[in-house]
C-alpha cells in the first residue's frame, strides 16, 4: 500500500494557554515515534498548503470565517471558547490543518496514494458550522468529506474513535444522507451534545466510562459493519482521536495499543471492501505524548501493509 503523510511545521506553532493540553508537542511525539521504527521511510510524506477560502462553503458560513478573522490576538491570545483559544499563528495552523485533510483526498481520489494520514493540530471534529470549541476550530474531517462530495463521491462515510463524541461533524451532515457518520465515545461526557440525536445517517455508540477493549471492539463492529453495509461508502474517512487510550489524561476509557492497531485494521477492511481501501485519516485527540506518538505509529504501520 502507498500511504500519504501530510503534516506541516506551522502547525507547531500554534499555541493555547501554558499547559494545556492540546500542544505542540502532540506532533513531535509523533515525528519521535516514527523515528525509533524501520518503516517510516516507506510513507509518502508531503507538506500541508493551507485551504483555498472558497473550500469552506458548504461547511463553515462566511460570516463564521471573517469572525475568527476579526480576531487579533497579536502577542497573546484571544478566546474562542472557555478551553479553545488562538495565537497569531494559530488560524493558519487552522487553515493548514484543513488543507492537509482536503489534499489527502485529493491524492486518494487521483489514485496517488492508497489512504493517508494527516499529522496536523488543531484539530476539528468538535467544530460546528458557525461555532469553534473543544480545541478545535475549522471541522478537518467535514471539509474532507464535503471536497470529496464536490468531486463527485456520491457517499462518504466518516468513522470517529475519539474518545469524545464528534458534535460538530455530527451537527454539520445530520441532514445530509449521502454521508455516513459513526461516532465511538464515552457516555455522558464532553461535549454532551448532539449525541443522542435519531437520524438514519448517524449511527453513535457510547461507552461507559471504563470500557476496555474487548467490550469496545465487540459494539464498534456491530455497529459500524452493519452500517457500512448498508450505505456502500465510495471513500472512508476517520476522525482518528487517540485519547480513549487507558493513558489518556482527558478520558476514562480503557484502550491499549493492541485496540487501535486492531481498529485500523478494521476500519481498512471496510474501505478494502467498500470502497478499493480508500481511506483518509486525520488527526484528532490524544493527550498522553507517549501513547499518543506509540498509537499513531501503529495505525500507520497497519495503514501501510
Amino acid at each position: 500500500m502507498t500511504t500519504l503523510l501530510i503534516s506541516h511545521q506551522d502547525c507547531q506553532r500554534h499555541v493555547m494557554l501554558d499547559n494545556h493540553p492540546e500542544s505542540p508537542e502532540r506532533l513531535a511525539s509523533i515525528e519521535q515515534a516514527l523515528e525509533q521504527t524501520t518503516w517510516a521511510n516507506q510513507l509518502l510524506r508531503r507538506k500541508a498548503g493551507e485551504i483555498d477560502a472558497e473550500l469552506f462553503a458548504g461547511v463553515h458560513p462566511r460570516h463564521y470565517i471573517d469572525r475568527l478573522a476579526e480576531l487579533r490576538p497579536g502577542e497573546g491570545i484571544a478566546r474562542i471558547d472557555p478551553d479553545t483559544s488562538i495565537n497569531r499563528h494559530s488560524l493558519r495552523a487552522a487553515r493548514l490543518a484543513a488543507g492537509a485533510a482536503i489534499e489527502a483526498v485529493e491524492q486518494v481520489i487521483a489514485g496517488t496514494a492508497d489512504n493517508a494520514f494527516c499529522a496536523v493540530r488543531p484539530p476539528g471534529h468538535h467544530a460546528e458550522a458557525a461555532a469553534g470549541m473543544g480545541f478545535c476550530i475549522f471541522n478537518n474531517v467535514a471539509l474532507a468529506a464535503e471536497r470529496a462530495l464536490n468531486l463527485g463521491v456520491e457517499r462518504v462515510a466518516i468513522l470517529d474513535f475519539d474518545v469524545h463524541h464528534g458534535n460538530g461533524t455530527v451537527q454539520i451532515f445530520q441532514d445530509r444522507p449521502e454521508v455516513l457518520v459513526c461516532s465511538s465515545f464515552q457516555f455522558p461526557f464532553y461535549p454532551g451534545r448532539y449525541d443522542q440525536l435519531e437520524r438514519p445517517n448517524i449511527v453513535l455508540t457510547p461507552l461507559s466510562e471504563q470500557t476496555a477493549g474487548a467490550a469496545f471492539r465487540l459494539q464498534v463492529e456491530a455497529d459500524w459493519s452493519r452500517a457500512l453495509a448498508a450505505h456502500r461508502p465510495e471513500l472512508i474517512l476517520v476522525s482518528a482521536g487517540f485519547d480513549a487510550h487507558r493513558e489518556d489524561p482527558l478520558g476514562g476509557l480503557c484502550l491499549e495499543d493492541a485496540d487501535y492497531r486492531w481498529l485500523t485494521c478494521f476500519i481498512k477492511d471496510l474501505a478494502q471492501r467498500y470502497c478499493a481501501g480508500r481511506m483518509v485519516s486525520t488527526l484528532e485527540g490524544g493527550y498522553n505524548l507517549d501513547a499518543l506518538g506509540r498509537c499513531v505509529a501503529v495505525h500507520l504501520e497497519e495503514l501501510l501493509q
